[in-house]
């Protein structure tokens, strides 16, 4: 199976679950995205629209973000969605922003971060604690990452909520300062926060899955020194985080967001292969330790991802050979010590 278009994969990476429709339904009011064009907030802010005109409500979602392609901003107020262009470095311009009861924050930067590192720290940093000034009394989710764990024994299953954070490399401590954050905000003021640490998300225009799928198809060879690795279908980490809204808390609830399975980058290679009729190349071999997260507090919340991990690298196979569109944006699983 394939999606037909980009189209078709963006109603189904939208698709609100059940689920979301019971989580929004104890969330009334607008729905705030801000950082919504990057590659997840697109899709989300229609998940959140959907949902509410599901619900019959007329509650507003606003997506926020520089929005630097028009078209990006087109696309989202076809679909029924409020925008407004920002700079959420401007901290004039995060106090003119709308009142609301929900706030998605998606805001952050990791890709350049070794050669500007200031921006990287003042993003994920400065950037949001402007926004929990300004949005205070606002049910919050906040994104984060996995890499604010460190490496862990493949063996071990992942890390976890309660685990003590270590993170390797910049990037990675600066989502760490990005939590501390909103915790210091959940304590002072009381805001109800949940933190959702993804890791990854996978939309068949990019991911780690695709990222395999596209060595395999230049006949580039695959790096396994960063052997396992977790990931989830978008749509399903849209519906989760959409759902941790009913339970941001004070303190803040922290929520690993990915598949149940670890994977090995060997064997999905070799599947992929299989699909694609490549045959896959490979240097190095696997580490006994992964960055690994075990998401089995979100599996007892929200139940099973709806797409399983052998139906997404199907479905990634079949986007590869169908020639459909890429974003051309490496996810750099492979890297080992945190330089992105």
């Amino acid at each position: 199976m394939t999606f037909a278009s980009e189209a078709a994969l963006e109603d189904a990476l939208s698709a609100p679950s059940p689920g979301t429709l019971d989580a929004l339904r104890s969330t009334p009011g607008d729905i705030v995205v801000l950082g919504a064009a990057g590659k997840m907030g697109p899709t989300l802010a229609r998940m959140a629209r959907r949902t509410l005109d599901a619900l019959g409500r007329r509650d507003r979602v606003i997506a926020v973000s520089r929005f630097s392609h028009a078209s990006s901003e087109r696309a989202l107020a076809d679909h029924g969605i409020e925008t407004i262009k920002c700079d959420l470095l401007d901290r004039s311009a995060v106090d003119a922003l709308p009142n609301s009861p929900n706030v998605i924050f998606m805001a952050g930067q990791k890709f350049g971060t070794s050669d500007a590192p200031s921006i990287t720290w003042a993003m994920n940093v400065v950037v949001p604690a402007m926004v929990v000034e300004r949005y205070s009394a606002a049910r919050i989710v906040a994104f984060s990452t996995g890499n604010v764990y460190p490496l862990t024994p493949v063996a071990a299953g992942g890390s976890r909520e309660g685990d003590l954070p270590a993170p390797l490399g910049e990037y990675g401590m600066s989502c760490l300062g990005r939590e501390r954050i909103f915790e210091d905000a959940s304590a002072r003021r009381g805001t109800r926060v949940a933190i959702v640490r993804l890791n990854y998300a996978v939309d068949l225009r990019y991911g780690v899955l695709v990222d395999i799928a596209q060595r395999i198809a230049r006949g580039e060879t695959i790096d396994l020194r960063m052997g396992h690795a977790n990931v989830i279908w978008q749509g399903d980490a849209n519906d989760w985080a959409l759902r941790c809204l009913a339970h941001a808390s004070a303190p803040p609830i922290i929520v690993n967001v990915t598949g149940r399975e670890t994977l090995s980058v060997r064997a999905v290679a070799a599947r992929l292969g299989e699909l694609m009729g490549r045959e896959p190349l490979f240097t190095g071999t696997e580490a006994p330790d992964a960055l690994l997260s075990n998401a089995s507090l979100a599996h007892s919340m929200f139940g099973a991802p709806v797409v399983s991990t052998n139906t997404l690298i199907e479905w990634v196979g079949a986007w590869q050979l169908a020639g459909q569109p890429l974003l051309g944006k490496s996810t750099h699983f492979e890297e080992r010590a945190g330089a992105f």
